[in-house]
């Protein structure tokens, strides 16, 4: 099983437009919403890959059962520490240039009793999964050190994903990480300095590996991807296909990352997958994960170099 801790859901809207207009009215083309959270798409990827996905994380009483919903439709079992108040809502404008605008609202505030219960249920839950993924924003107010708490709440037998950025993912890093993925941006701001060439990269990967890293998977965007364990580096570059959206794509990756991971594979085949499912996603507009098929076309043209 692999369990993924959601902590701050959203409801994403998508909006298509032929330019996005600042101080100007502005036509909808398409509208889309999505009943997410970085690691519910993470969860649905897993599902549509064939794989045993469990989702839990923080809910909220107004409008969860939305959510509900959509893992049941996705086929996704899952349990959550329940809040009073709303889910935040994102707004994602992407214009005819597939320029993608994003406006992400703060979620609610929980309170100490529920911080310490989903601890609780980490260490039950992460007692059956061989993987446990963490990812995403925390609500307001909640300290960036909680996600040194949760992951040292992960069973020691679960294998650990985080995908956060700044001072939350060095608080995870506390804890060991099997496997983070920043892309280009967050690995920029995390260490506070301009990525501009290949040895940035590496330089960048290498610390994130100091502190505790044992993988990084760096997401390059269009460009593809770079895996590293501090011995080996390797590069993937993706496929020319047609973008429609980038909402999901990293946590694309992350599930098809976490799926190879539970399997043992090398890093050339993670690097391989997380590109193949990343790719896949962008080709959808307004939905938050991929197709197995479209997955498993993209993989097959992809190949691995040393970096």
């Amino acid at each position: 099983m692999i369990l993924t801790v959601c902590l701050s859901p959203s409801v994403d809207v998508t909006i298509e437009l032929d330019s996005l207009n600042a101080g100007k009215v502005n036509v909808v083309k398409s509208k889309t919403l999505s009943f997410t959270g970085k690691a519910l798409n993470v969860a649905i990827g897993v599902a549509r890959l064939g794989g045993e996905a469990y989702a839990t994380g923080f809910m909220y009483n107004d409008n969860g059962m939305m959510f509900e919903r959509a893992l049941d439709k996705e086929g996704v079992p899952f349990s959550f520490v329940w809040n009073s108040g709303r889910v935040r809502e994102n707004y994602k404008c992407i214009d005819k240039h597939s320029l993608l605008t994003e406006i992400n609202d703060v979620g609610e505030q929980v309170s100490n009793d529920k911080l310490y219960e989903l601890l609780q249920a980490i260490r039950n839950l992460s007692s059956r999964a061989e993987v446990t993924v963490i990812s995403g924003s925390l609500p307001r107010g909640v300290d960036p050190s909680y996600y040194r708490e949760l992951f040292r709440a992960v069973d020691p037998r679960s294998l650990r994903i985080a995908d956060a950025e700044g001072a939350r993912l060095f608080a995870a890093l506390e804890a060991g990480i099997d496997l983070v993925k920043p892309n280009l941006e967050e690995l920029e701001f995390t260490l506070g300095r301009q990525i501009k060439d290949k040895d940035d990269m590496l330089a960048g990967c290498r610390e994130l590996l100091e502190r505790g890293a044992k993988i990084v998977f760096l997401s390059l965007g269009k460009d593809g991807a770079v895996i590293t364990d501090g011995k080996n580096n390797y590069y993937c570059k993706s496929i020319n296909v047609a973008v429609n959206s980038t909402v999901g794509a990293g946590d694309g990756m992350v599930a098809a990352a976490a799926m190879a991971l539970k399997q043992g594979a090398s890093l050339k085949d993670i690097l391989r997958a997380g590109v193949a499912a990343g790719t896949a996603t962008v080709t959808t507009f307004g939905t938050i994960s991929f197709t197995k098929n479209k997955y498993e076309e993209i993989l097959a043209g992809l190949s691995v170099s040393e970096f």
